[in-house]
């Protein structure tokens, strides 16, 4: 019988896999450890995860994960922020010698400020700004940028025949609220589903709604902050988002908690679950295709055209109000950004041709 080959010695913790934010928020080596302070460290490692989104820092994680590992396949510390390694690496990204797809400038870019803020972590600092750094990063940018590929915005009677596909099961009924809400606050996937019924209802929710005679206030904590949307009651019980939350609230019995849960297959009952915001894109599509929206392309290509951004989109694209309301409603800091989201608008409803005089 052959001799077992003797266990290998247990590996050594992988520092890449370490939360940063636990390597920096802890009791100071020149204070005596105690119940208390392990606490308060907890609590302040529990506000330093919400300092960012959670999809940044899943995003964040990754780029740190894929660059250390880039770095160990070459022999190379990741833990020094070095300007020429990170300028090679980045290169590396636009054509990857392991034959993966090309990342676009968008990524790598991101793929950058995920690795700053990592270091950051770390309580050190990546100089972006450093030529071995900013000049590769300007020639990817010259030679490789594209404009984005925007989803369409959903238009206001196509959403009606959206929701005309809905019977009112309960599934029905909460999906229903989901696209005219979604619509009427332009809010984003994930903003969606972390509402609650209430203020402090649960740990995972980002949001409450308060239902008035006139319509629905949402308070949120969004990217940019806590912002409040006003959602006005629409002309008909059909197209109005609050009537929509209203009977879903009402039928699935729902008075605290997530506002939006799974439902059982046979909609016989509904579950104490949370969306995942990964439904608000399903159900675009899905209800897109039902109503034979741009029927007269493929489905490969209709269902490329929407996105669950495709009703923040629609909102800010067709609401025939000024600007600034659209700003608000959306939450965005400037209107720059706002008008990257409105692209059916009329963008010739200020000539300045025959302002000039010609």
């Amino acid at each position: 019988m052959a001799q077992k080959s003797p266990s290998a010695p247990p590996a050594p913790p992988n520092d890449d896999a370490l939360d940063e934010r636990d390597r920096a928020i802890a009791i100071p080596d020149a204070v005596a450890a105690s119940g208390s302070l392990e606490q308060l460290v907890e609590t302040a490692r529990g506000f330093a995860e919400q300092a960012t989104a959670e999809n940044t820092n899943k995003a964040y994680k990754a780029d740190w994960a894929h660059f250390a590992s880039w770095c160990r396949r070459r022999g190379a510390d990741q833990l020094t922020p070095d300007p020429q390694l990170i300028g090679l690496y980045i290169t590396d990204c636009t054509a990857p010698q392991d034959s993966s797809p090309a990342l676009s400038y968008a990524t790598i870019d991101r793929r950058l400020s995920g690795l700053a803020w990592n270091y950051q972590q770390r309580g050190q600092t990546l100089d972006r700004k450093d030529r071995h750094i900013a000049t590769v990063l300007a020639g990817i940018k010259r030679s490789m940028a594209r404009p984005p590929v925007q989803k369409e915005p959903i238009a206001p009677h196509e959403l009606l025949e959206m929701v005309g596909t809905l019977t009112y099961s309960l599934r029905d009924l909460r999906d229903r609220a989901i696209l005219l809400l979604g619509y009427a606050g332009g809010f984003r996937r994930s903003e969606i589903v972390a509402l609650d019924v209430n203020r402090d209802d649960t740990l995972g929710g980002k949001g409450w709604v308060e239902i008035e005679k006139e319509g629905a206030i949402v308070s949120q904590l969004t990217k940019t902050g806590w912002k409040e949307a006003a959602i006005g009651r629409g002309s008909s019980d059909q197209s109005c988002p609050v009537h929509a939350l209203e009977q879903w609230l009402h039928y699935a019995k729902i008075d605290h908690g997530p506002i939006f849960r799974r439902v059982l297959r046979d909609n016989s009952k509904v579950q104490d679950a949370r969306l995942s915001d990964k439904h608000v894109a399903r159900l675009i599509k899905k209800t897109m295709l039902d109503a034979g929206i741009r029927s007269e392309l493929k489905e490969a290509e209709r269902l490329k055209l929407f996105s669950g951004h495709s009703l923040r989109s629609g909102l800010a694209s067709y609401a025939d109000v000024e600007e600034r309301h659209v700003q608000k409603q959306l939450g965005h800091a400037s209107a720059e950004m706002t008008r990257r989201y409105q692209r059916r608008r009329d963008r010739f409803r200020v000539n300045l041709t025959k302002a000039a005089g010609l």
